[in-house]
């Protein structure tokens, strides 16, 4: 359990729950689904019992020697890192589905996310089990305290909206904080066109670097431009300068990118 705890997991033990995950990305026996951390294997049954082929990624090779013993049909289990494992390399089956669940390690949550929409183009659906605050910033609207470039950067790619909370008593050993559960639908291309993603993704970090100030004024200083400079290309995106980072949209960042 020490790994365990230093990685901030925490396992789930409540069946019902387990199965309304699963039922978010309904996979068939056309699909191909991986789970991340499946520790004592709450989802892995119901997932090999209904999808074509599962892959368990657990970074515990006891609790992966366990669950290989299991012998469930149709799993196979590997001993790997959820942050490094390769996405990008999943090939869809033929008319099916690659799904991506699970229970993510509340420390490493974040860099786990941002590796599966990075490969986002080798993924269809994704369920996944987060610290309720961190899914809460995901599924946020603009104009939302919690809104920022974590919740930008996957509505740009992704459909978000969070599906379930699911409260400490549901794990072992419970935790000190709530979880949620999202439910992201990659969507075929980009919400808005970009002529340049990279520069998107660096518009919106300095945009939130400093996120109680106005728009110009973060913008200038996250990216090294004179203010006057920063207020124009606000301006002309037509976008008041003085507004903040949390109250621009998706389209409206794209715009801003475009003329800075």
């Amino acid at each position: 359990m020490s790994k365990r705890r230093a990685l901030g997991q925490h396992f789930l033990r409540n069946a019902g729950i387990a199965r309304a995950i699963v039922d978010l990305v309904a996979p068939t026996p056309r699909d191909h689904v991986v789970e991340i951390g499946p520790g004592e294997g709450a989802l892995t049954a119901e997932l090999a019992r209904r999808a074509g082929r599962v892959t368990a990624l657990e970074v515990d090779r006891e609790l992966a020697a366990r669950l290989r013993a299991r012998a469930l049909e149709r799993l196979e289990v590997l001993d790997a890192d959820a942050r490094t494992w390769d996405y990008g390399a999943l090939m869809r089956p033929e008319g099916g589905r690659v799904l991506v669940v699970g229970n993510l390690p509340y420390s490493v949550g974040k860099p786990i996310l941002e590796a599966l929409v990075t490969a986002r183009t080798a993924i269809d659906d994704m369920a996944l089990m987060l610290q309720r605050e961190v899914a809460e910033r995901l599924a946020a609207p603009p104009g939302s305290k919690v809104y920022g470039s974590l919740s930008v950067l996957t509505q740009l790619y992704c459909d978000v909206r969070l599906a379930l909370r699911v409260p400490p008593s549901a794990f072992r050993p419970p935790p000190e904080v709530d979880s949620a559960v999202v439910h992201l639908r990659v969507r075929p291309a980009p919400r808005v066109p970009l002529g340049d993603e990279r520069r998107f993704h660096v518009v919106v970090r300095a945009a939130f670097g400093q996120r109680r100030k106005m728009l110009a004024n973060a913008l200038a200083a996250g990216l090294g431009l004179p203010l006057d400079t920063a207020r124009e290309r606000s301006a002309s995106a037509g976008i008041d300068p003085r507004r903040r980072a949390e109250t621009l949209s998706v389209e409206e960042f794209a715009a801003l990118a475009e003329s800075l």
